[in-house]
């Protein structure tokens, strides 16, 4: 049966038997936020105003699970991450290449969210590969993994995003072609690391790490313990970011870590050379 989607600007999943993620008691319990009552606390109506943003309270605290912080993985040598590794506020981001919804984000939301606290050092964002639609979404997943192997995942990510390129598939095909787009330099090389078993292990990892929080959809969001679902306004993002902020700036500083990969195409935070990204 085909995917169902909702008026919430969010793909969702088939129906599936869950393996549950090894969190524990604490994270079952939050990932019940995750799953329905974020859905429901932040999902865009329909009314003719064109939908509302998610009230994310002013409160630093409101709507944080200490538990769901502990998914940021803050790995300095992820080609799946932007931002510091140390930075105050992390953006775990659960999508799928086929979601519409994950595109209006990546179009629209995230390159103002990158300049605006990405580039700063405020903001660190991790993707997840959550394929929900099916074989052409896995094989994206494995596909955009594969070009992070070479450094050329964001490239990948803006190339699979742009305007128009879902409507054309993910075919064997259409994947080396968005490779090429991306810049990945040995495309042999990436055809045998998307059909390689690390590739399926890594994609499986993030897809069971979304199922076991009961994520429903794409795009689906944790940013510092604070669950958000659907592809909301970019102002429901700055509140809890900046609500993410507040409550770590009485927290010491630790030392800085090296920045990961910068955004496509711009100089890394902190750093004078120039983004390995070009255009």
């Amino acid at each position: 049966m085909p995917a169902s989607r909702t008026p919430a600007r969010s793909g969702t999943r088939p129906a599936r038997s869950l393996k549950p993620y090894a969190y524990g008691a604490a994270v079952a319990a939050a990932a019940v936020l995750l799953g329905f009552v974020s859905y429901t606390a932040t999902k865009p109506d329909d009314s003719a105003t064109g939908g509302r943003s998610a009230d994310v309270s002013a409160s630093p605290d409101a709507g944080v699970y200490p538990e769901l912080e502990k998914l940021a993985r803050r790995d300095a040598g992820d080609p799946l991450a932007l931002g510091r590794a140390d930075a105050p506020v992390v953006m775990v981001e659960y999508a799928d290449f086929k979601c519409g919804y994950c595109g209006t984000f990546a179009r629209d939301t995230e390159p103002a969210l990158i300049r605006k606290y990405v580039e700063k050092g405020v903001l660190r964002i991790e993707w997840r590969n959550f394929p929900i639609f099916g074989e052409e979404s896995e094989s994206a997943a494995r596909a955009a993994w594969a070009a992070g192997q070479q450094g050329r995942f964001w490239q990948f990510h803006k190339a699979a995003y742009a305007d128009g390129a879902k409507e054309k598939g993910f075919g064997e095909q259409r994947l080396e072609e968005l490779a090429a787009e991306a810049g990945v330099k040995d495309l042999a090389r990436f055809t045998r690391d998307a059909a390689g078993e690390e590739a399926r292990q890594a994609v499986a990892r993030d897809q069971e790490e979304g199922y076991g929080l009961g994520a429903t959809s794409t795009p689906s969001f944790v940013v510092n313990g604070r669950p958000i679902a659907g592809a909301q306004p970019a102002s429901t993002f700055v509140a809890a970011i900046e609500a993410a902020r507040k409550a770590v700036t009485t927290e010491p500083a630790g030392p800085k870590s090296a920045p990961t990969t910068p955004a496509p195409g711009r100089t890394a935070p902190g750093s004078s050379a120039p983004g390995t990204a070009g255009e």
